[in-house]
């Protein structure tokens, strides 16, 4: 079996839940801290062993590969000036052996319109989706994404990363169908059904999936033929459904050990940057102080 080594990662979104910021900066540069989203979601995909990270990006959002790159200027009047620490948290962002590239997404279409531009890097590989939007704070050592990856290097199948949520909330995500079955952080059960933004009157868990995804190749297929909705977007969980619902790939859900934060919303980006503060013994006293 071979490993997966690809990480998709879509940034081509126009942020407009955190206009006026994203005017001129994309919503992925924006920081937690002292490192932009992206760099956590980026360093997440290594810490579990991918190799390559793939963005679907789009026009307007050169500065997140920018952000990868070197700066010639910038390092050398930091070392010019002994600055040697900021220096190194510039110049180590992305470790020997890992690559980065990019496609264009033409037009905002959807999540699954973003992962089919870039099949042909794919190269038919089995390949792991990260959403920047959401940035999750691990509760062990080891991150949600590190654990699905062994469990696909166990099984060979399929990973989706979940959350239990709230009644009222299930009309605002992607929901799996598990036949009635709990879930624990180290038991992954079989997905059924993928049903997106059910009533809760119909929603058949109250699992949702959470931004971490390991996919077959075959999900590609499917999605090259799927029809856009009433949005004229090609949805993920729609291809997720047929491929599970036909039997063609099995698919697990995992459940997240994490605390998850939608950084595509105020208060999201707030509570991350609280949250990772509270963290950092140099802040978490400063933290205290202002808050109380």
């Amino acid at each position: 079996m071979k490993k997966i080594t690809k990480a998709i990662i879509p940034v081509a979104g126009l942020g407009t839940r955190m206009l006026p910021a994203t005017k001129a900066i994309p919503k992925e540069l924006l920081p937690i801290i002292d490192k932009p989203l992206i760099q956590y979601v980026v360093e997440e995909a290594i810490q579990g062993g991918i190799k390559e990270i793939i963005l679907v990006t789009r026009s307007g959002k050169e500065a997140i590969e920018n952000h990868f790159d070197k700066n010639y200027e910038l390092e050398h009047h930091l070392e010019s000036s002994g600055k040697k620490k900021i220096l190194r948290s510039i110049t180590k962002l992305i470790p020997n052996g890992i690559s980065i590239s990019s496609v264009r997404q033409d037009s905002a279409r959807g999540l699954g319109h973003a992962i089919l531009c870039a099949k042909y890097i794919l190269k038919g590989e089995d390949f792991a989706v990260l959403l920047p939007d959401e940035i999750l704070l691990s509760k062990d050592e080891k991150n949600d994404f590190s654990k699905m990856m062994n469990f696909y290097n166990s099984s060979a199948q399929g990973q989706l990363l979940v959350e239990k949520v709230r009644k009222e909330e299930l009309s605002n995500y992607g929901i799996v169908d598990l036949n009635k079955k709990q879930l624990n952080i180290d038991s992954p059960k079989k997905i059924n059904k993928l049903i997106e933004k059910p009533s809760p009157k119909y929603a058949p868990s109250n699992y949702r999936v959470v931004g971490r995804y390991i996919l077959p190749f075959e999900v590609i297929q499917i999605l090259s033929k799927t029809t856009p909705d009433k949005n004229g977007e090609i949805q993920l969980t729609d291809a997720l459904d047929e491929l599970v619902s036909k039997g063609q790939k099995s698919i697990d859900a995992v459940l997240t050990n994490s605390k998850i934060f939608d950084c595509g919303s105020k208060k999201g980006f707030l509570g991350a940057n609280i949250a990772m503060a509270m963290n950092d013994k140099s802040l978490k006293k400063y933290m205290k102080d202002i808050i109380c």
